[in-house]
């Protein structure tokens, strides 16, 4: 059951934000208001630093958008749409040409996307270094050779405590046989094996929610990397997953208590750097804005069983 890693040579982990948290959890941005969830990304929130979880998860703070971040959404919505194609026209020049559609979406939807770039030399460089991405896609996969069973997956389930767990899965892929394979993209580089564990967690989430909607346990969690065209695999089996539970468990327990009791210390480490709200962050001389208890009664949601 052990990760292992598809390529050639280790490389650095880059810190991005993850293009779908925000609508994994009713944060702003989400379709819809809904029941609080646990998912993924905020659950590395909270492991990273607590105050951190809190900002974006409790008081809801907005966070200006970033390029990694937005960079990384546009490629996700390239590779969603490529299979929109006939097999035979899924090619790199089909994938690169969806980017300019594909980025005038964005616009409609995120228009302060718009301030990332000061002039149009600016953006078509940033363009590039997608278009790059998604030619490292296709040294990984060739898309002609695959039809996905489902793309941008919403998945939500209620674990026996109560606990609520919503995530998106990139890709779902269904073999012959009925074997799943979960696919996630990542527009980083691939992590150094000290901080592999931290990425299939996130996978391991996913199929945990997958085996309790569908009663199957993926066969295999696949990490694509475009940042330098490296695969992380791990085949998961019902002891893994179960163990997964209980860790989730155990955070939601710790992220309860830290709700109840306003108690949200702030984490120093390298990512501070990355961090949208230093100017509010103790450790950097800020001061927090007082503790919203309607967000707090909000959160709390994720973990009370539904009715019926």
């Amino acid at each position: 059951m052990a990760a292992t890693t598809e390529a050639a040579s280790a490389a650095t982990e880059v810190a991005t934000t993850d293009p779908a948290a925000e609508r994994e959890d009713g944060a702003p941005g989400a379709r819809a208001p809904r029941r609080a969830a646990l998912s993924p990304s905020r659950i590395n929130d909270f492991k990273q630093c607590p105050l951190l979880f809190r900002f974006r998860s409790i008081d809801r703070l907005p966070e200006p958008p970033s390029s990694a971040a937005t960079r990384g959404t546009l490629v996700h919505s390239v590779l969603e749409r490529l299979f929109d194609l006939p097999a035979r026209e899924r090619t790199v020049a089909a994938a690169q040409g969806l980017l300019g559609p594909e980025w005038e979406n964005l616009r409609e939807r995120e228009p302060s996307v718009d301030e990332l770039f000061a002039d149009g030399a600016e953006l078509t460089t940033w363009l590039r270094s997608a278009a790059a991405l998604l030619e490292t896609y296709f040294t990984v996969e060739d898309p002609r050779r695959l039809e996905p069973a489902e793309r941008e997956l919403m998945c939500e389930v209620e674990l026996e405590s109560g606990v609520l767990l919503r995530g998106i899965v990139d890709r779902l892929d269904v073999a012959r046989d009925g074997a799943l394979r979960v696919v996630d993209y990542k527009t980083g580089r691939s992590p150094s094996e000290q901080f592999a564990a931290s990425a299939l967690f996130q996978m391991r989430f996913y199929a945990l929610v997958i085996w309790r909607l569908r009663g199957i346990v993926p066969r295999r969690l696949q990490l694509v990397y475009l940042g330098d065209g490296q695969v992380l695999t791990y085949d998961p089996d019902e002891a893994s997953l179960l163990a997964t539970e209980r860790t989730i468990e155990a955070i939601w327990s710790a992220i309860r208590h830290a709700t109840t009791t306003a108690s949200f210390p702030p984490k120093q480490s390298r990512l501070c750097g990355w961090c949208a709200h230093q100017t509010l962050c103790p450790a950097f001389g800020g001061t927090a804005p007082p503790f919203p208890q309607d967000g707090a009664a909000r959160l709390l949601q994720a973990g009370a069983p539904s009715a019926g």
